[in-house]
């Protein structure tokens, strides 16, 4: 994983873990990758990851269970969604919005495009 030199490694991991819960590549059933999995995967050191699962426990989304692993909460997708809508709201949304005003796009382009770029990609 290339990480990001703007934010913590261990917040990084915690997003690849909250992507895959939205992907719903990680299922409450399924144990998640163990501490030092994840941290050879991301070739970090094992304290860096467990960070981001303390992070995790914390906030709900994962939960351990003793001598068998971490696994999503049974309302991980929720509390995931409900993290990241918060978080675009607060972080990206301004962003967005600032950059929106200085090239000249109205709400209703924005609209458009987003429309157009789904056509092209075939969801709605």
């Amino acid at each position: 994983m290339n990480f990001n030199s703007n934010q913590p490694i261990y917040i990084q991991i915690a997003d690849y873990f909250c992507d895959q819960i939205l992907n719903r590549k990680w299922t409450p059933e399924e144990r998640i990758p163990s501490v030092r999995e994840i941290a050879t995967l991301m070739e970090v050191n094992p304290n860096t990851a467990m960070r981001a699962y303390h992070d995790l426990q914390e906030k709900g989304v994962i939960v351990q269970q003793r001598g068998v692993g971490y696994f999503a909460t049974e309302d991980a997708y929720e509390k995931v969604m409900a993290l990241k809508r918060d978080q675009f709201i607060k972080e990206e949304l301004p962003i967005l919005a600032e950059r929106m005003k200085q090239l000249g796009y109205s709400i209703q382009d924005l609209e458009t495009k987003i429309l157009e770029l789904q056509h092209q990609n075939g969801s709605e």
